[in-house]
């Protein structure tokens, strides 16, 4: 059960990570540029455009999920992803077919984060719902965790082939290499969800109260505004700084920086396995204390972290103190992402549930998390070092107040929530 509900996470985790680890190359062979921060800027606004089709997708798998079950959900949305993923890497680049290649490039992402925004709600919610009493939290951040774990796959991959591959060879087809591998995963992956059954809750859901599922859209939004709103709240505390540390801040530091990519990629799998560990670990904690109290202690602390570290970094940018960066932040955001998912989520009723779930996650990723690389890149060409700081902070802030905004609600009244109540 696990197997099949994290397995698509980290696929998609592991094709948002490749093509970030690859920016600077992907941007090089379908963005051509005299200048190399515009390649950059160009590649990111291909990657974060992608992420507008991330809420409707979102939106409709969601509703596909909480009508015709999250086995049949979950098996369709794996299928999409891997073939989008499979895609990129049969692409011809700019020099082969000129501006059809970028365009071709949009369109796989398109689809890819079309079916990639009706992954995370479904798929929680199946975790959550089949956790045993007492766990939900654990089982939660397993999904968060999942993310870390693609997160090491993809930099492990994007390593070794930097490391073994000339120059040469990985631009003409080393960088193909990863996206194609994801793709492989897929019938895996599809094999894993045909064996999935349906969740006890959602089946005494559907036999309880068989009309909720034909709850229309506006009015789970009217009736769960708060919990949505909340979501989103608490879902730009995680995706934000993810985005910032994941995307932006390995391609930056070797584009402006001076640090090498194996090193950026050294930095961003220790970070990884810090977080596949340190996740679970809190998620474990988030059953024994309030989940509240402890997103919040953890949105407080990564804004610390990162007003004490970014400005060291920035002060002497080294593979040193880039590595130090991310594992100050990654100590701190682990607490927060531990917490998080669970609590954004389980105060949804069950036949709103995946629904609800992502759409909160897809709208916060789309405004906070998706265009945050190509903003901050703008920022940065334009002066804004600090700007990366600036907006974790933020984010922190905005976070916070999703997560008062649930701490409002007893969270045993949020588990004891039932069939289309509000």
């Amino acid at each position: 059960m696990i197997a099949a509900s994290v397995i698509g996470n980290a696929l998609e985790w592991f094709d948002f990570i490749v093509y970030a680890l690859l920016a600077g190359t992907i941007s090089k062979l379908f963005f051509p540029s005299d200048d190399p921060m515009t390649s950059i800027l160009l590649g990111f606004a291909t990657f974060g455009i992608a992420f507008v089709a991330r809420p409707i997708g979102g939106i409709v798998f969601g509703l596909y999920a909480d009508r015709h079950g999250r086995k049949k959900a979950l098996g369709l949305i794996f299928v999409m992803m891997a073939v989008a993923t499979g895609m990129v890497a049969f692409l011809p680049t700019y020099a082969a077919i000129g501006i059809a290649a970028p365009a071709l490039l949009l369109i796989c992402r398109m689809l890819q984060g079309f079916s990639a925004g009706g992954e995370f709600g479904s798929a929680t919610a199946v975790l959550i719902e089949f956790a045993p009493r007492g766990s939900k939290g654990f089982f939660g951040s397993l999904q968060m965790c999942s993310q870390a774990l693609a997160v090491v796959a993809a930099a492990v991959f994007v390593f070794l082939l930097s490391r073994n591959l000339s120059p040469a060879d990985f631009e003409s087809w080393g960088w193909r290499m990863p996206f194609l591998a994801g793709a492989i995963v897929g019938p895996i992956g599809f094999y894993f969800r045909t064996r999935l059954s349906e969740t006890p809750e959602f089946e005494r859901a559907v036999k309880a109260e068989a009309s909720a599922a034909s709850v229309p859209l506006p009015a789970m939004i009217k009736r769960h505004r708060v919990e949505l709103l909340a979501a989103i709240g608490l879902f730009a505390a995680v995706t934000g700084p993810n985005y910032v540390n994941t995307v932006y801040m390995p391609s930056i530091a070797i584009a402006r920086h001076g640090v090498a990519q194996s090193d950026a990629m050294l930095a961003v799998l220790a970070v990884a396995l810090v977080m596949a560990v340190l996740i679970p670990v809190f998620g474990w904690l988030a059953d024994k204390v309030s989940r509240v109290n402890l997103a919040i202690s953890g949105m407080a602390g990564t804004a610390v972290m990162y007003s004490v570290l970014f400005p060291f970094y920035m002060a002497a940018p080294s593979a040193t103190s880039f590595l130090w960066l991310q594992l100050g932040y990654a100590a701190a955001y682990a607490a927060l992402v531990g917490a998080s998912c669970t609590l954004a989520i389980e105060h949804f009723p069950v036949l709103a549930r995946a629904t609800g779930g992502a759409t909160g996650y897809n709208i916060a990723t789309m405004v906070f998390g998706g265009m945050c690389p190509f903003w901050l890149a703008l920022l940065d060409k334009a002066g804004g070092t600090y700007a990366p700081m600036i907006y974790i902070v933020v984010t922190m802030g905005i976070g916070i107040f999703g997560a008062v905004l649930l701490g409002r609600q007893s969270e045993g009244s949020a588990r004891r929530a039932q069939i289309g109540g509000g």
